[in-house]
């Protein structure tokens, strides 16, 4: 059944494998670039956000480098099997997309901020692919943590949507935008946090359309001197 599925499927929770109750793995250590730990209770005051933008490897890397972020972790997310692995998210059967979770300070960046680096680094118009990377796992999301969340997402997709249209892209955005309270984020392997840190020339299958998105900037503030 992993090998033989249908690439553009998601499976109903019927149809998804069962996972574990448990993960298969613990995650510890800190962040190899920010040097910041991975999971949480997080500092008071920082904030959540989870995106998915294609292969999570290049993912990542867009916004551990972005100010204002605190630490990234890569996961799995959207779909129905509990504590997926890799390789059964691959096979298509969990439902889940590859995605990122992002933890940041609202005092030096801003939530805007980080959906125009999301918009930006990837097409989200391709359905369940991403360039070269096919299936459902590759799929466009954000996943909110609350309602102010959810407005300023939605509000970017139709700005974002205004834009491509602008620029000549005729296809419409395919990102699903829904909120993160009843889609756990399972953490992935440890093998895969900050993978293109461990391994500089390591594949980053992600690209952007090249067309600038309209939100983002007036939210983010420098920190103070």
């Amino acid at each position: 059944m992993l090998f033989h599925r249908n690439k553009n499927h998601l499976p109903t929770p019927e149809e998804a494998l069962k996972g574990r109750p448990e993960p298969a793995f613990t995650l510890t250590g800190r962040h190899t670039v920010l040097g910041t730990p991975l999971t949480g209770p997080y500092p008071e005051g920082l904030e959540t956000a989870d995106f998915g933008l294609g292969c999570f490897w290049g993912a990542e890397r867009k916004f551990w480098q972005a100010p204002g972020v605190w630490t990234t972790l890569v996961g799995y997310q959207g779909g129905h099997t509990p504590n997926p692995s890799y390789y059964e998210v691959c096979s298509g059967m969990t439902g889940h997309t590859e995605a990122v979770r992002v933890v940041y300070d609202p005092a030096v960046t801003s939530y805007a901020a980080l959906l125009k680096i999301f918009w930006e680094s990837h097409d989200p118009t391709q359905g369940f692919r991403q360039g070269n990377d096919t299936g459902t796992q590759y799929r466009s999301a954000i996943y909110t943590h609350t309602t102010a969340q959810a407005a300023e997402a939605e509000s970017s997709r139709t700005a974002y949507q205004s834009a491509l249209a602008a620029s000549g892209h005729s296809s419409p955005i395919t990102t699903e935008i829904l909120p993160a309270d009843d889609r756990p984020f399972y953490p992935a392997e440890p093998e895969h946090q900050q993978y293109l840190d461990k391994n500089p020339a390591g594949y980053c299958g992600i690209g952007g359309t090249g067309v600038s998105c309209p939100v983002g900037v007036a939210g983010a503030s420098a920190p103070d001197a």
